[in-house]
């Protein structure tokens, strides 16, 4: 089989295209999928560059979602079968021709979804879904702003939180991902390159949820943001990994800092993959199946040019998700 593989840490061009060896059958509870596309993630070009390395026993191989058709089921697997449509929450491997799957990380393609498109969901779908719903219970008549209001994260929460009936804040670079948030539903649209977010979002008395990309750097300005018993949930540290809390600010405001990460959760249990992918079939997949909220990407390219793809992530004109073609290659 081929899959991408690195050349030492580094830029883009590290990544290669190659054979490799191929997988074994599915272990207990596994499923081998021949995948037809891999979403690409800002935490793949950390990964690339040497800074996020995979979970102990994790492929090394760079992709955490994955969509295809089920090749062959392993033991102990009776709600799937070969030929079945779904994508996959990866713990790595998913820029490949075959990956294998836990199955209780799968999710089934709902009719009419492009199979190519369904990679785009998993990692952005656990990430919104764990920390606005599960975690800081987001319903009607909050407000929540999301930094990085363009990005595959951004897109699909403005979306998820319109539809729980929440008003929706979001910060990005250049009126054109304002534009894109606009049409999404998001209803305060704050250029962060001109317009300061805490005096904005301090006109509508602060945020009741904060869905936070940036870390340390935005740590002291989103306390200040945060209204009364507001929750601050942190998925991102491209400012920073330290940064001081002033604990007077958020004792005063009764408020909350949650800190998560999806890749390396367990698989099982309490606080799991599986425990987040059964709570997005159960509640977020029929929004997904009758379009009210709708995958979102930017583009489309063959697992062959995937350095391309990640210099497109990392560019500002991207709004939404990147995915590689792993059919085209």
């Amino acid at each position: 089989m081929h899959a991408v593989t690195l050349d030492g840490f580094g830029e883009p061009d590290t990544m290669r295209w190659a054979q490799i060896p191929d997988l074994p059958d599915p272990g207990v509870g596994e499923v081998l999928i021949d995948v037809v596309a891999a979403g690409v993630n800002r935490a793949d070009l950390l990964q690339r560059q040497g800074f996020y390395p995979p979970p102990p026993g994790a492929s090394e191989i760079i992709g955490m979602e994955c969509s295809g058709v089920i090749a062959q089921v392993g033991p102990g697997v009776r709600d799937w079968k070969p030929g079945d449509r779904v994508c996959a929450l990866l713990s790595g491997g998913g820029y490949a021709e075959r990956v294998l799957a836990p199955a209780d990380q799968l999710l089934p393609v709902p009719e009419g979804l492009d199979l190519a498109v369904a990679a785009a969901l998993p990692e952005v779908a656990a990430t919104v879904w764990s920390n606005l719903v599960m975690r800081a219970g987001l319903h009607a008549g909050q407000l929540l702003l999301i930094h990085g209001g363009g990005s595959g994260i951004g897109t699909h929460a403005i979306q998820v939180a319109v539809h729980r009936g929440a008003r929706v804040a979001v910060t990005a670079g250049s009126q054109y991902k304002l534009d894109r948030c606009k049409e999404l539903g998001a209803n305060i649209l704050i250029n962060y390159r001109e317009e300061d977010f805490v005096a904005t979002l301090g006109e509508f008395g602060g945020a009741d949820v904060i869905l936070d990309n940036m870390g340390a750097a935005y740590l002291g300005r989103n306390i200040e943001t945060l209204a009364d018993d507001g929750q601050l949930c942190v998925i991102g540290m491209q400012g920073g990994v330290k940064g001081e809390v002033n604990l007077g600010a958020l004792l005063a405001k009764r408020g909350t800092i949650h800190a998560t990460n999806l890749r390396r959760r367990p698989a099982a249990g309490r606080s799991s993959k599986a425990e987040i992918v059964a709570e997005l079939r159960r509640h977020l997949w029929p929004l997904i199946a009758d379009g009210t909220v709708i995958p979102v990407v930017h583009a489309e390219l063959p697992v062959t040019e995937a350095a391309a793809a990640h210099r497109l992530l990392d560019s500002a004109d991207t709004v939404g998700k990147v995915i590689l073609r792993i059919d085209q290659a």
